[in-house]
């Protein structure tokens, strides 16, 4: 069975990777990997500044741990969920069941559009909570750039979830408009329920039963055709 619009070449087929790295939704995984590591990378290395006085490190984003934390924890669970559907789009095309491969499309819809709104919370925390931040906190301007890093970073990674989210909608569409997408596809010749073809006795002789040479016969029913009259033996 085709995989149709789920995945390149046949069902079950061997791994491509000259295919796999040329489909565009691969590629964004790989850039929100990267936008990823650089987010939860950057606030783990220089989001915490020491305390003149001495004591605990303090998130750099208006001494709010849970802004780090966030970051932290939304750019480490992205990776992670990045590398599941590389994974994924790597043995996609072994996926004979069209009903599983649905689902997978299906999963990658919802995965990558609740991502981006993740992404655009942390953003939008991330933003509000540098803005607010006191420069006495910071005087010496330490992490400064990587704090600004996980803010541009978690921006880029709204729309690169975006893309992904809408070319896996786009690949649903393609799918569900073909016949080979949907679950209750049969193959024609195996499918009982086909109305019986017409038969068309080759004989020209006279017609016995008067029916114009021409009657119904289910399909592959024998395997070849009768020729004229064939006594039984009882």
């Amino acid at each position: 069975m085709e995989g149709g619009a789920y995945g390149a070449g046949k069902a079950g087929g061997a791994f491509d990777p000259h295919t796999l790295v040329r489909q565009p939704h691969t590629i964004l995984r790989v850039v929100s990997w990267v936008f990823s590591i650089v987010v939860f990378g950057s606030i783990v290395n220089e989001g915490y500044l020491n305390n003149n006085s001495g004591g605990e490190k303090f998130c750099i984003y208006n001494r709010n741990p849970s802004a780090c934390s966030y970051g932290v924890a939304v750019g480490v669970l992205a990776f992670l969920t990045c590398l599941l559907y590389l994974a994924l789009d790597v043995y996609f095309p072994q996926i004979s069941s069209v009903k599983d491969r649905k689902k997978a499309v299906l999963s990658d819809i919802g995965v990558s559009a609740f991502w981006a709104f993740l992404w655009f919370v942390g953003f939008c925390f991330l933003a509000n909570q540098w803005q607010v931040s006191k420069p006495k906190d910071n005087p010496m301007n330490e992490g400064t750039d990587a704090a600004r890093a996980a803010i541009t970073f978690s921006f880029f990674s709204i729309f690169t979830w975006v893309g992904q989210a809408v070319l896996a909608f786009q690949r649903y569409q393609i799918g569900a408009d073909s016949a080979l997408f949907s679950q209750d596809y049969m193959d024609p010749s195996q499918d009982s329920s086909m109305p019986y073809a017409p038969y068309v006795e080759p004989s020209a002789g006279p017609d016995p039963a008067g029916m114009g040479g021409t009657y119904q016969q289910p399909a592959n029913a024998f395997d070849t055709e009768p020729q004229g009259y064939q006594s039984q033996g009882y």
